[in-house]
Protein backbone atom coordinates (compact mmCIF):
# COMPACT_ATOMS: atom_id res chain seq x y z
CA UNK A 1 0.00 0.00 0.00
CA UNK A 2 1.46 3.24 -1.11
CA UNK A 3 1.68 5.99 1.85
CA UNK A 4 -0.16 9.10 0.40
CA UNK A 5 1.37 11.32 3.25
CA UNK A 6 4.38 11.45 1.36
CA UNK A 7 3.54 12.79 -1.61
CA UNK A 8 3.43 16.56 -0.32
CA UNK A 9 7.00 16.14 0.73
CA UNK A 10 8.41 14.80 -2.15
CA UNK A 11 6.22 17.60 -4.08
CA UNK A 12 7.88 19.97 -2.06
CA UNK A 13 11.26 18.59 -2.99
CA UNK A 14 11.05 18.45 -6.57
CA UNK A 15 9.98 22.08 -6.32
CA UNK A 16 13.10 23.10 -4.26
CA UNK A 17 15.75 21.12 -6.57
CA UNK A 18 13.98 22.49 -9.86
CA UNK A 19 14.28 25.85 -8.42
CA UNK A 20 17.71 25.58 -7.43
CA UNK A 21 18.79 23.96 -10.82
CA UNK A 22 17.30 26.51 -12.28
CA UNK A 23 19.20 29.48 -10.41
CA UNK A 24 22.25 27.49 -10.88
CA UNK A 25 21.40 27.93 -14.70
CA UNK A 26 20.73 31.73 -14.83
CA UNK A 27 23.06 32.91 -11.55
CA UNK A 28 26.89 33.62 -12.84
CA UNK A 29 29.13 30.89 -11.64
CA UNK A 30 31.17 32.08 -8.29
CA UNK A 31 34.55 31.50 -8.48
CA UNK A 32 37.58 30.44 -5.80
CA UNK A 33 39.74 33.80 -5.10
CA UNK A 34 43.19 33.16 -5.48
CA UNK A 35 45.58 31.26 -3.13
CA UNK A 36 46.64 33.63 -0.81
CA UNK A 37 49.97 32.77 0.37
CA UNK A 38 51.91 34.69 2.69
CA UNK A 39 55.56 35.75 2.56
CA UNK A 40 58.05 37.40 5.61
CA UNK A 41 60.60 39.52 4.52
CA UNK A 42 63.63 41.41 6.48
CA UNK A 43 63.97 44.48 4.32
CA UNK A 44 62.71 47.63 4.48
CA UNK A 45 63.30 51.03 2.92
CA UNK A 46 64.60 51.22 -1.14
CA UNK A 47 65.19 47.09 -0.19
CA UNK A 48 61.75 46.71 0.83
CA UNK A 49 60.53 48.58 -2.15
CA UNK A 50 62.57 46.55 -4.46
CA UNK A 51 61.17 43.41 -3.18
CA UNK A 52 57.12 44.92 -3.23
CA UNK A 53 57.61 45.67 -7.05
CA UNK A 54 58.46 42.15 -7.55
CA UNK A 55 55.60 40.86 -5.29
CA UNK A 56 53.25 43.49 -7.39
CA UNK A 57 54.83 42.11 -10.18
CA UNK A 58 53.85 38.46 -9.89
CA UNK A 59 50.35 39.19 -8.38
CA UNK A 60 49.48 40.83 -11.72
CA UNK A 61 50.83 38.19 -13.75
CA UNK A 62 48.27 35.67 -12.94
CA UNK A 63 45.26 35.19 -10.98
CA UNK A 64 45.52 31.99 -9.46
CA UNK A 65 48.04 32.88 -6.48
CA UNK A 66 48.60 35.93 -4.28
CA UNK A 67 51.16 36.82 -2.13
CA UNK A 68 51.32 39.42 0.72
CA UNK A 69 54.39 40.34 1.76
CA UNK A 70 54.87 41.40 5.41
CA UNK A 71 58.00 43.31 6.67
CA UNK A 72 59.27 40.93 10.09
CA UNK A 73 62.50 41.95 11.77
CA UNK A 74 64.72 39.39 13.34
CA UNK A 75 63.47 37.28 10.66
CA UNK A 76 65.43 34.00 11.24
CA UNK A 77 64.71 33.95 14.90
CA UNK A 78 61.08 34.69 14.24
CA UNK A 79 60.61 31.93 11.66
CA UNK A 80 62.39 29.35 13.42
CA UNK A 81 60.10 29.90 16.40
CA UNK A 82 56.61 30.04 13.79
CA UNK A 83 58.37 27.15 12.41
CA UNK A 84 58.18 25.19 15.57
CA UNK A 85 55.03 26.30 16.49
CA UNK A 86 53.24 25.34 13.39
CA UNK A 87 52.81 28.79 11.98
CA UNK A 88 54.90 29.51 9.88
CA UNK A 89 54.39 31.81 6.75
CA UNK A 90 54.85 29.78 3.18
CA UNK A 91 57.75 31.84 1.98
CA UNK A 92 60.92 33.23 4.29
CA UNK A 93 63.68 35.52 3.13
CA UNK A 94 66.49 34.39 5.40
CA UNK A 95 70.41 34.95 5.05
CA UNK A 96 72.18 32.52 3.40
CA UNK A 97 74.13 31.15 6.31
CA UNK A 98 70.76 30.53 8.08
CA UNK A 99 70.64 27.55 5.34
CA UNK A 100 72.51 24.79 7.26
CA UNK A 101 71.02 25.50 11.11
CA UNK A 102 67.64 25.11 9.45
CA UNK A 103 68.22 22.18 7.13
CA UNK A 104 69.75 20.46 9.99
CA UNK A 105 66.71 21.69 12.41
CA UNK A 106 64.16 20.11 9.66
CA UNK A 107 62.84 23.72 9.36
CA UNK A 108 62.92 24.00 5.79
CA UNK A 109 61.85 21.86 3.01
CA UNK A 110 64.15 20.45 0.60
CA UNK A 111 63.67 22.08 -3.02
CA UNK A 112 65.06 19.53 -5.32
CA UNK A 113 62.18 18.20 -6.98
CA UNK A 114 60.36 21.54 -7.28
CA UNK A 115 63.51 22.54 -8.92
CA UNK A 116 63.55 19.30 -11.22
CA UNK A 117 60.00 20.49 -12.46
CA UNK A 118 60.53 23.57 -12.98
CA UNK A 119 64.28 22.90 -14.89
CA UNK A 120 66.06 25.37 -12.21
CA UNK A 121 69.58 24.10 -12.00
CA UNK A 122 73.07 24.93 -10.88
CA UNK A 123 73.88 26.06 -14.52
CA UNK A 124 71.63 28.99 -14.19
CA UNK A 125 73.77 30.59 -11.68
CA UNK A 126 77.28 32.18 -10.41
CA UNK A 127 78.72 28.71 -9.28
CA UNK A 128 79.19 30.20 -5.52
CA UNK A 129 75.19 31.32 -4.98
CA UNK A 130 73.80 28.18 -6.07
CA UNK A 131 76.35 26.26 -4.00
CA UNK A 132 74.87 28.78 -0.71
CA UNK A 133 71.43 26.88 -0.69
CA UNK A 134 72.77 23.78 -1.67
CA UNK A 135 73.50 21.44 1.33
CA UNK A 136 73.95 17.71 1.85
CA UNK A 137 72.60 16.59 -1.53
CA UNK A 138 69.43 18.55 -1.52
CA UNK A 139 68.20 22.49 -2.82
CA UNK A 140 67.37 24.23 0.97
CA UNK A 141 66.96 27.75 -0.70
CA UNK A 142 67.30 29.85 -3.88
CA UNK A 143 68.48 32.99 -4.48
CA UNK A 144 67.32 36.70 -4.13
CA UNK A 145 70.01 39.83 -4.05
CA UNK A 146 73.45 38.61 -4.19
CA UNK A 147 76.63 40.28 -2.56
CA UNK A 148 80.25 40.02 -3.06
CA UNK A 149 83.43 42.30 -1.50
CA UNK A 150 86.09 44.67 -2.53
CA UNK A 151 88.25 47.36 -1.58
CA UNK A 152 87.08 50.71 -1.74
CA UNK A 153 89.30 53.22 -1.62
CA UNK A 154 89.60 56.90 -1.54
CA UNK A 155 91.29 58.39 -4.77
CA UNK A 156 91.54 61.94 -3.08
CA UNK A 157 93.39 60.65 -0.56
CA UNK A 158 95.80 58.66 -2.43
CA UNK A 159 96.84 61.42 -4.60
CA UNK A 160 97.16 63.43 -1.56
CA UNK A 161 99.62 60.80 0.18
CA UNK A 162 101.73 60.83 -3.23
CA UNK A 163 100.16 57.29 -4.40
CA UNK A 164 98.43 56.62 -7.52
CA UNK A 165 94.84 56.56 -7.56
CA UNK A 166 94.64 54.46 -10.48
CA UNK A 167 96.99 51.94 -9.36
CA UNK A 168 95.18 50.53 -5.60
CA UNK A 169 97.32 47.97 -4.29
CA UNK A 170 97.35 44.73 -5.38
CA UNK A 171 98.74 43.18 -2.56
CA UNK A 172 98.89 42.45 1.12
CA UNK A 173 101.95 43.78 2.07
CA UNK A 174 101.74 47.08 -0.61
CA UNK A 175 98.07 47.39 1.41
CA UNK A 176 99.98 47.63 4.47
CA UNK A 177 102.93 50.21 2.70
CA UNK A 178 99.66 52.56 1.50
CA UNK A 179 98.03 52.15 5.09
CA UNK A 180 101.18 53.62 6.56
CA UNK A 181 101.43 56.32 3.97
CA UNK A 182 97.60 57.50 3.71
CA UNK A 183 97.51 57.59 8.01
CA UNK A 184 97.99 60.99 9.51
CA UNK A 185 98.08 62.08 12.97
CA UNK A 186 98.64 65.21 14.98
CA UNK A 187 101.01 63.76 17.92
CA UNK A 188 99.64 60.65 18.97
CA UNK A 189 96.40 61.38 17.92
CA UNK A 190 95.22 59.70 14.60
CA UNK A 191 93.17 61.64 12.30
CA UNK A 192 92.86 59.49 9.23
CA UNK A 193 93.67 55.54 8.66
CA UNK A 194 94.83 54.47 5.67
CA UNK A 195 92.98 50.72 6.55
CA UNK A 196 91.99 49.35 9.61
CA UNK A 197 91.67 44.85 9.49
CA UNK A 198 88.90 45.85 12.23
CA UNK A 199 86.47 48.44 9.88
CA UNK A 200 83.54 47.93 9.57
CA UNK A 201 84.30 44.54 11.95
CA UNK A 202 81.52 42.05 10.19
CA UNK A 203 84.23 39.72 8.91
CA UNK A 204 86.36 39.40 11.74
CA UNK A 205 85.68 35.49 10.94
CA UNK A 206 87.14 35.20 7.84
CA UNK A 207 90.47 37.04 7.73
CA UNK A 208 92.16 33.15 7.59
CA UNK A 209 90.62 32.65 4.31
CA UNK A 210 92.73 35.71 2.44
CA UNK A 211 96.06 34.05 3.82
CA UNK A 212 94.69 30.58 2.46
CA UNK A 213 92.87 29.20 5.41
CA UNK A 214 89.99 27.53 6.36
CA UNK A 215 87.43 26.96 9.26
CA UNK A 216 86.32 23.28 8.34
CA UNK A 217 87.65 20.66 6.56
CA UNK A 218 85.83 18.06 6.15
CA UNK A 219 84.14 17.56 9.85
CA UNK A 220 87.46 19.03 11.49
CA UNK A 221 87.97 22.52 12.66
CA UNK A 222 90.55 24.30 11.75
CA UNK A 223 90.76 27.60 13.45
CA UNK A 224 94.41 26.96 14.38
CA UNK A 225 96.00 26.32 11.28
CA UNK A 226 98.97 28.05 10.28
CA UNK A 227 97.62 30.05 7.71
CA UNK A 228 94.83 31.44 10.12
CA UNK A 229 97.62 31.73 12.80
CA UNK A 230 99.30 33.91 10.16
CA UNK A 231 96.34 36.36 9.56
CA UNK A 232 95.61 36.74 13.01
CA UNK A 233 99.69 37.87 12.90
CA UNK A 234 98.61 40.16 9.97
CA UNK A 235 96.22 41.87 12.43
CA UNK A 236 97.88 42.24 15.45
CA UNK A 237 100.47 44.09 13.60
CA UNK A 238 98.30 47.12 12.82
CA UNK A 239 97.90 47.18 16.51
CA UNK A 240 101.78 47.37 17.12
CA UNK A 241 102.42 49.93 14.85
CA UNK A 242 99.34 52.47 15.35
CA UNK A 243 98.91 51.52 18.78
CA UNK A 244 95.87 49.59 20.45
CA UNK A 245 94.45 52.69 22.51
CA UNK A 246 95.14 54.79 19.67
CA UNK A 247 93.19 52.92 17.53
CA UNK A 248 90.24 52.62 20.05
CA UNK A 249 89.91 56.91 20.85
CA UNK A 250 90.04 57.23 16.59
CA UNK A 251 87.20 54.51 16.02
CA UNK A 252 85.30 55.80 18.82
CA UNK A 253 85.00 58.98 16.86
CA UNK A 254 82.99 57.04 13.84
CA UNK A 255 79.43 57.90 13.35
CA UNK A 256 76.78 54.90 11.68
CA UNK A 257 77.57 53.05 8.74
CA UNK A 258 74.01 54.43 7.10
CA UNK A 259 74.85 58.40 7.67
CA UNK A 260 77.81 60.89 6.60
CA UNK A 261 79.42 60.49 9.70
CA UNK A 262 80.57 56.99 8.54
CA UNK A 263 84.32 56.34 8.36
CA UNK A 264 85.07 56.09 4.48
CA UNK A 265 82.36 58.56 3.62
CA UNK A 266 83.41 60.90 6.44
CA UNK A 267 86.98 60.51 4.72
CA UNK A 268 88.91 59.31 7.89
CA UNK A 269 89.24 56.09 7.05
CA UNK A 270 90.94 56.29 2.86
CA UNK A 271 90.34 52.23 2.27
CA UNK A 272 88.25 49.83 3.34
CA UNK A 273 86.88 46.32 2.62
CA UNK A 274 83.25 46.80 1.79
CA UNK A 275 80.26 44.89 -0.28
CA UNK A 276 78.27 46.08 -3.62
CA UNK A 277 75.72 47.99 -1.49
CA UNK A 278 78.37 50.15 -0.28
CA UNK A 279 78.21 52.53 -3.52
CA UNK A 280 73.99 53.00 -2.31
CA UNK A 281 75.10 54.73 0.73
CA UNK A 282 78.31 56.45 -0.76
CA UNK A 283 75.43 58.17 -3.61
CA UNK A 284 73.21 58.68 -0.53
CA UNK A 285 75.14 60.54 2.18
CA UNK A 286 78.84 61.49 -0.18
CA UNK A 287 77.69 61.76 -4.10
CA UNK A 288 81.05 63.67 -4.19
CA UNK A 289 83.35 61.01 -2.95
CA UNK A 290 86.05 60.53 -5.34
CA UNK A 291 86.67 56.72 -4.61
CA UNK A 292 87.01 53.47 -6.42
CA UNK A 293 86.60 49.95 -5.68
CA UNK A 294 89.31 47.00 -6.89
CA UNK A 295 90.01 43.18 -5.96
CA UNK A 296 90.90 42.92 -2.44
CA UNK A 297 94.79 42.62 -2.16
CA UNK A 298 95.91 38.78 -1.38
CA UNK A 299 99.81 37.72 0.37
CA UNK A 300 102.58 38.54 -2.10
CA UNK A 301 103.68 34.37 -1.35
CA UNK A 302 100.49 33.53 -2.56
CA UNK A 303 98.96 34.98 -6.00
CA UNK A 304 96.99 31.62 -5.83
CA UNK A 305 94.96 33.29 -3.61
CA UNK A 306 94.42 36.62 -6.30
CA UNK A 307 90.84 37.89 -6.42
CA UNK A 308 89.12 37.50 -3.02
CA UNK A 309 85.80 38.34 -2.07
CA UNK A 310 83.68 37.58 0.46
CA UNK A 311 80.33 36.61 -1.29
CA UNK A 312 76.62 36.25 0.99
CA UNK A 313 73.21 35.66 -0.48
CA UNK A 314 70.23 36.54 0.77
CA UNK A 315 67.51 33.51 -0.04
CA UNK A 316 63.60 32.25 -0.25
CA UNK A 317 62.57 29.33 1.48
CA UNK A 318 59.49 26.82 2.46
CA UNK A 319 59.71 26.84 6.15
CA UNK A 320 58.14 23.03 6.90
CA UNK A 321 54.56 23.14 7.90
CA UNK A 322 53.91 26.02 5.13
CA UNK A 323 50.26 25.68 3.77
CA UNK A 324 50.84 26.09 0.28
CA UNK A 325 54.32 24.77 -0.71
CA UNK A 326 53.11 24.40 -4.04
CA UNK A 327 52.12 27.86 -4.81
CA UNK A 328 54.83 28.96 -2.45
CA UNK A 329 57.44 27.79 -5.34
CA UNK A 330 55.34 29.32 -7.84
CA UNK A 331 56.41 32.79 -6.90
CA UNK A 332 60.44 31.46 -6.04
CA UNK A 333 60.21 30.49 -9.29
CA UNK A 334 58.74 33.78 -10.23
CA UNK A 335 61.50 35.31 -8.71
CA UNK A 336 64.26 33.34 -10.21
CA UNK A 337 62.94 34.31 -13.55
CA UNK A 338 65.39 37.42 -15.56
CA UNK A 339 62.81 39.18 -14.98
CA UNK A 340 61.95 39.27 -11.29
CA UNK A 341 65.31 38.84 -10.52
CA UNK A 342 66.92 41.74 -12.53
CA UNK A 343 63.65 44.05 -11.38
CA UNK A 344 64.59 43.29 -7.52
CA UNK A 345 68.95 43.69 -8.29
CA UNK A 346 67.92 46.51 -9.91
CA UNK A 347 66.18 48.17 -7.26
CA UNK A 348 68.73 47.32 -4.68
CA UNK A 349 71.48 48.37 -6.86
CA UNK A 350 72.93 45.02 -6.53
CA UNK A 351 74.27 42.17 -9.13
CA UNK A 352 72.19 39.59 -10.27
CA UNK A 353 73.20 35.59 -8.99
CA UNK A 354 71.81 34.60 -12.34
CA UNK A 355 74.61 34.09 -15.35
CA UNK A 356 72.90 35.13 -18.44
CA UNK A 357 71.47 38.72 -17.53
CA UNK A 358 69.50 40.87 -19.93
CA UNK A 359 70.90 43.42 -22.88
CA UNK A 360 71.26 46.46 -21.27
CA UNK A 361 71.33 45.35 -17.67
CA UNK A 362 74.90 46.58 -17.11
CA UNK A 363 74.90 49.73 -18.96
CA UNK A 364 71.96 50.71 -17.04
CA UNK A 365 73.41 49.78 -13.31
CA UNK A 366 74.08 53.26 -11.95
CA UNK A 367 77.02 51.28 -9.57
CA UNK A 368 79.51 52.00 -11.91
CA UNK A 369 81.72 48.69 -10.57
CA UNK A 370 78.59 46.93 -10.97
CA UNK A 371 80.64 44.21 -13.46
CA UNK A 372 83.53 44.17 -10.87
CA UNK A 373 81.55 42.80 -8.20
CA UNK A 374 79.89 40.11 -10.75
CA UNK A 375 83.08 39.14 -11.98
CA UNK A 376 84.45 38.68 -8.30
CA UNK A 377 81.56 36.14 -7.66
CA UNK A 378 82.99 34.07 -10.31
CA UNK A 379 86.53 34.01 -8.79
CA UNK A 380 87.82 30.75 -7.60
CA UNK A 381 88.67 32.62 -3.96
CA UNK A 382 85.40 33.63 -3.02
CA UNK A 383 84.53 33.34 0.70
CA UNK A 384 81.23 31.96 1.72
CA UNK A 385 80.16 31.28 5.34
CA UNK A 386 81.00 27.78 6.13
CA UNK A 387 77.58 25.67 5.93
CA UNK A 388 77.81 24.50 9.55
CA UNK A 389 74.37 24.78 11.71
CA UNK A 390 76.40 25.93 14.53
CA UNK A 391 77.63 28.67 12.43
CA UNK A 392 76.54 31.60 14.94
CA UNK A 393 78.80 29.79 18.36
CA UNK A 394 81.94 29.48 15.97
CA UNK A 395 81.46 33.00 14.92
CA UNK A 396 81.60 34.39 18.12
CA UNK A 397 84.13 32.72 19.19
CA UNK A 398 86.42 33.82 16.25
CA UNK A 399 84.80 37.78 17.14
CA UNK A 400 86.41 37.30 20.30
CA UNK A 401 89.68 35.84 19.47
CA UNK A 402 89.75 38.57 16.77
CA UNK A 403 89.48 41.46 19.26
CA UNK A 404 91.60 39.49 22.01
CA UNK A 405 94.51 39.79 19.59
CA UNK A 406 93.38 42.94 18.57
CA UNK A 407 94.07 44.45 21.54
CA UNK A 408 97.09 42.37 22.41
CA UNK A 409 95.67 40.05 25.10
CA UNK A 410 96.53 37.26 23.37
CA UNK A 411 99.20 35.89 20.84
CA UNK A 412 97.66 34.81 17.83
CA UNK A 413 98.22 31.52 18.32
CA UNK A 414 96.84 31.13 22.30
CA UNK A 415 93.46 33.05 20.71
CA UNK A 416 92.84 30.27 18.30
CA UNK A 417 94.18 27.11 20.17
CA UNK A 418 91.33 28.73 22.33
CA UNK A 419 88.64 28.59 19.66
CA UNK A 420 90.09 25.21 18.78
CA UNK A 421 89.50 23.76 21.58
CA UNK A 422 86.15 25.24 22.47
CA UNK A 423 84.75 24.38 19.05
CA UNK A 424 86.03 20.54 18.26
CA UNK A 425 83.98 19.05 21.32
CA UNK A 426 80.75 21.35 20.49
CA UNK A 427 80.80 20.41 17.31
CA UNK A 428 81.61 16.59 17.72
CA UNK A 429 78.67 16.72 20.02
CA UNK A 430 76.89 18.56 17.09
CA UNK A 431 77.90 15.99 14.17
CA UNK A 432 76.92 12.95 16.95
CA UNK A 433 72.99 14.89 17.31
CA UNK A 434 72.58 14.89 13.50
CA UNK A 435 73.61 11.37 13.00
CA UNK A 436 70.88 10.35 15.50
CA UNK A 437 68.32 12.60 14.22
CA UNK A 438 69.04 10.76 10.79
CA UNK A 439 68.57 7.18 12.06
CA UNK A 440 65.63 8.35 13.60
Amino acid sequence: MVNRSLFPALGLIGVAATAWYSERLTAPEVRPGPVRITYWEKWTGFEGDAMRAVVDEFNRSQDEIFVELLTVSGIQDKTLLATSGGNPPDVAGLFGPNVAQYADNMAVMPLTEFCKEAGIGPEDYIPCYWDIGFYKGEVYSLPTTPASTALHYNRALLKAAGLDPDRPPKTIEELDAYAEKLTKRNGSRIEVSGFLPNEPGWWNWSWGYFFGGTLLEGDTITANSPENIRAYEWIQSYTKKFGAGDIQAFRSGFGNFSSPQNPFMSQKVAMVLQGVWMYNFISQFAPELDWAAAPFPHPADRPDLAEPTLVDLDVLVIPVGAKHPKEAFEFIKFVQSQKGMELLCMGQRKHSPLREVSPGFYEKHPNPYIRLFTELAYSKNAIPAPKIGIWPEYQAELNSAFDEVYLMRKTPKEALNYVQARMTPLWEDYLLKQKLREQR
